[in-house]
């Protein structure tokens, strides 16, 4: 006698539209919307009638290529149609925001690195940026250490965007775009290993500043990256975006309301394709982007083709920064000389056993963090990340949590699926451009 197991996720999982209530339904759309349940329910009778047809519900993901990660989505469908969607997380969950109260504050960045890894410098800046809040030293990060943290963040925002076109071109059948997107990237990738000595998860940006200073040369390797990919883009323009079978797949495709968008806390493409011109580095401007020319690029109608350009164009401003920033680089000191934060330079240890007994010692019992509790965010590619870090005077965090805009934005799936075809929720999925790293994390 054999027996079958099944894997059930509880109360994460869609429900028979027979078991449905009129509440439960109110729980999906009605407390975005803010709807009256008698009105959830009037909806739910206008789309089915269950007497006179059946639907069905299946799983997509979470192998599936196209979930951009280990993503499940439950669809019920009426024939073709999505009525439901419902996206069921937590395959991936590796427990980084729990692993963080185990490390030391300057062992934090090996760690938040890795949540989400197409954009791991903006996870090191945010926490690092929280980390100097927290100890008073926020405004002595030296010059050059900030100008180099805009310069490192904006060609990692160049290097994710690049992926999704790669990805979202052949989520959608450009299978050229994948390699397209991929020669692009390599290029900022062989430049960060470069610098820090690595293509991803870096450990580079860290509280005082970053680990090395730029190599020689460097003003060169930027310049030759942007010379090669703008170029590129205009190639991109050509295969995608005035193609007619690429716009009848993306156009009028997921679409989103700045109502929707939010009321779901939606932010970066996702909520700027609605037309809500909310960019971290505008509106609430950290390191020295106030002082930065960029246009903060939004769509009109809240799809997928809107999703898709914003990207295509937020290359263009990065480069835009990347050339003033290039302009503007100073010379001097890449991290703070504070000998509480700052290990010792490397030629000292050589010399100086007192050195020796001070880099061994922020390396492994790390440095105190005075009590409180602090909230910094920035404009990762995908949208508003924020880290809350809560000290209790010790070298390692309390707690700390991750706002991360891929687990935001993914609530948004069941509304942008509503209503559309099957054959469109890859693209609709490939247009959030999650990264499942941080969602579960």
């Amino acid at each position: 006698m054999s027996l079958v197991h099944q894997t059930n996720e509880g109360g994460q999982e869609l429900a028979a539209r027979s078991e449905l209530t009129a509440k439960e339904l109110l729980r999906e759309v009605g407390s975005v919307l803010r709807m009256s349940e008698a009105e959830v329910a009037a909806m739910a009778l206008e789309e089915i009638d269950p007497s006179t047809d059946q639907t069905m519900i299946i799983n997509m993901g979470p192998q599936h290529p196209s979930t951009h990660g280990v993503l499940r989505l439950m669809l019920e469908l009426q024939g073709e149609t999505v009525l439901r969607c419902k996206p069921i997380i937590g395959y991936l969950h590796t427990g980084m925001e729990k692993t963080a109260e185990q490390l030391s504050f300057m062992q934090g960045g090996t760690n938040v690195t890795r949540m989400d890894y197409l954009s791991p410098l903006n996870n090191e800046l945010v926490f690092s940026l929280a980390v100097e809040k927290l100890l008073g030293i926020d405004g002595d990060i030296p010059e050059r250490a900030v100008w180099m943290r805009m310069l490192l963040s904006e060609l990692n925002r160049m290097s994710s965007h690049l992926l999704f076109m790669a990805t979202n071109g052949m989520d959608l059948g450009a299978v050229s775009m994948m390699i397209y997107g991929w020669r692009e990237r390599e290029q900022v990738l062989r430049f960060f290993q470069k610098v820090t000595g690595l293509r991803m998860n870096h450990n580079f940006i860290r509280p005082g500043g970053v680990a090395a200073d730029l190599t020689p040369g460097w003003r060169d390797d930027v310049l030759h990256i942007l010379d090669e990919v703008e170029p590129r883009l205009e190639e991109y323009d050509i295969l995608m975006t005035g193609q007619p079978i690429w716009r009848e797949r993306l156009q009028g495709v997921g679409v989103i309301t700045s109502q929707e968008a939010i009321a779901l806390s939606a932010t970066g493409p996702t909520l700027r394709s609605t037309g809500v011109p909310w960019d971290l580095r505008r509106d609430q401007p950290y390191l020295h982007y106030d002082e930065m020319e960029f246009d903060v690029i939004v769509g009109s109608y809240g799809d997928a083709f809107d999703r898709y350009a914003i990207r295509l164009n937020e290359i263009r401003e990065s480069m835009k920064i990347v050339r003033q920033i290039l302009d503007r680089m100073p010379s001097g000191d890449y991290r703070i000389q504070d000998k509480k934060v700052t290990p010792p330079p490397r030629a000292r240890i050589d010399e100086s056993m007192e050195a020796l007994i001070h880099h061994f010692k922020i390396f492994t019992e790390g440095f105190k963090v005075p009590e409180g509790e602090v909230y910094v965010a920035i404009e990762s590619p995908r949208g508003e990340i924020g880290c809350y870090i809560v000290s209790d005077g010790t070298s390692t965090p309390y707690r700390l949590h991750m706002r991360a805009p891929s687990f935001v934005n993914i609530q948004c799936l069941p509304h942008m699926m509503r209503g559309g075809l099957v054959a469109d929720a890859v693209a609709v999925i490939s247009s959030v451009d999650p990264v499942l790293g941080e969602v579960d994390r």
